[in-house]
């Protein structure tokens, strides 16, 4: 079989759903919260009742602006919503309000970096505003399956790639992108978790080198990006065995069994046409003025493409330090701050990485939290550029006080602590000889040639200033003193 496998590659395209950040839902006030108790965010306009007309949320819009305008896709000026109709108990009305032809945002890309691989953009066929449906529960009953319909009528942004991701690790970058991405611009939590980001994968398989694609199997409503990379590895395994044996893979919807790491089949594929696809009678089109695009490219966030780019040009940080970085949008915001109040961007970022972050993870809090401004980590970064204290005394004294009196500045901790480290020549040369004259023994041993010795003298001389001394100053004149000895 992995021989088999050598003489295929997998063509996926991804489908990604991702729920929007506003306060109430895409077409009705109704309230768009999480976790609520189970059937209360819902009225007469989300149940479609007769009579009820919806209302169209502008935000869904806005929000819809900021992520085409992000991807670089092409915004269309006149906006129509479509019915997609279907029946199912989670779907009170029997349709979804949707776009068909007239998509907002068409074309554009995202560029993804595979692990071990070289970036690529994969690019977009299409995002457009939709509203979600309800969600049917099959595991708090043991007899009934039971509907929640709060996540009814959520607004969705659907963004559906072209079949341009060759691998398992590709889909696996590529979501990994999209949810930096939708947190940078604050229109999506990407909690693939609850639900609030899911992703349908596109599958098939081709020989290599072959131009035409194999028929594909849809698997759906996978909630995180392990299960998306393991469907698609699994699913190409199992269409490549089908080939390899005579037999047809059957154009269907599959679901995934986590727990079994395997794909399911759930229906024969759905034609387009089965949707019965016709214009929204109760919404107006809605025309996108290029004053509107402009306002809201204008209010754009930075993005992690763009930081990630101007650390490792600019800045001069490493590819790993720029990843990491970026990786979260507010940590990102912290470094932006941060680098506004020193120019030693690779102290910068190490103590963020470091001492900060180690300070989040031991206490389970976010950077939003941290009780230290930029300002004084800057500070911190000072002191030690310019030989006040050395990287030790920051570290794991000066840093854990500031953490604890967060009002105070790093240089009143340091001095109130008598912690400024002593960089006078004549002090320092006095420590120096006063660790000599105690062993001149081990002088004559580092005569002899025993340069190690340099470490012993360099703790008496620690030991002799209480750990003031410049550690880097002492190093020099203890050398020349052993030497001159």
């Amino acid at each position: 079989m992995e021989n088999a496998l050598d003489k295929y590659e997998c063509v996926v395209g991804l489908e990604v759903h991702a729920q929007l950040q506003t306060s109430s839902k895409a077409y009705s006030s109704d309230p768009n919260e999480y976790d609520a108790a189970p059937n209360h965010n819902v009225s007469a306009i989300t149940l479609g009742h007769p009579g009820t007309l919806p209302r169209f949320n502008s935000r869904t819009m806005e929000y819809a602006l900021r992520l085409g305008i992000a991807c670089k896709s092409d915004i269309r000026e006149w906006n129509e919503f479509a019915r997609k109709n279907y029946f199912y108990p989670d779907l009170p009305k029997g349709y979804q309000i949707t776009q068909d032809t007239t998509p907002i945002c068409t074309g554009g890309h995202i560029a993804i970096k595979p692990k071990g691989g070289a970036e690529k953009n994969i690019r977009l066929q299409r995002i457009h505003m939709e509203e979600d449906s309800g969600k049917s529960i099959h595991d708090q009953d043991p007899f009934n399956s039971l509907v929640d319909l709060n996540r009814a009528g959520v607004p969705l942004l659907e963004i559906v790639t072209e079949p341009d991701l060759r691998s398992a690790d590709d889909a696996y970058a590529y979501l990994t992108e999209v949810r930096k991405l939708v947190r940078y611009l604050d229109v999506c939590d990407g909690n693939m978790e609850e639900g609030s980001m899911r992703c349908d994968a596109n599958v098939s398989v081709r020989l290599k080198g072959s131009e035409t694609f194999g028929r594909r199997v849809e698997v759906k409503n996978m909630n995180s990006m392990r299960n998306v990379r393991d469907a698609i590895e699994y699913e190409m395994k199992r269409q490549v065995e089908l080939i390899e044996n005579g037999e047809t893979v059957v154009q269907e919807t599959r679901g995934f069994d986590a727990s079994r790491g395997i794909t399911l089949s759930q229906r024969t594929k759905e034609a387009a046409n089965d949707y019965r696809y016709f214009p929204e009678p109760d919404l107006q089109p809605i025309r996108i003025k290029q004053e509107m695009i402009e306002e809201v490219r204008k209010n754009l966030p930075p993005l992690p493409s763009e930081l990630f780019d101007r650390y490792t040009k600019e800045m001069g940080l490493s590819e790993y330090d720029a990843g990491i970085l970026t990786d979260s949008k507010p940590i990102a915001l912290y470094f932006e701050a941060l680098t506004q109040h020193t120019k030693n961007f690779k102290a910068a970022a190490n103590w963020l990485m470091g001492e900060v972050k180690g300070y989040l993870n031991d206490r389970a809090m976010g950077i939003e939290d941290f009780p230290v401004a930029p300002q004084a980590i800057a500070e911190i970064i000072e002191l030690i550029d310019t030989g006040k204290v050395s990287n030790a005394i920051a570290a794991q004294k000066i840093f854990p006080a500031l953490t604890e009196a967060p009002d105070q500045s790093p240089k009143a901790i340091a001095e109130s602590n008598n912690w400024i480290q002593e960089s006078d020549d004549g002090t320092l040369k006095e420590y120096v000889q006063a660790a000599l004259d105690k062993y001149p023994e081990k002088v004559a041993e580092y005569k002899g040639g025993k340069k190690s010795l340099v470490g012993m003298f360099m703790g008496e001389v620690m030991k002799m200033s209480r750990g003031k001394a410049d550690p880097k100053k002492a190093n020099q004149m203890v050398r020349e003193m052993l030497e001159n000895a």
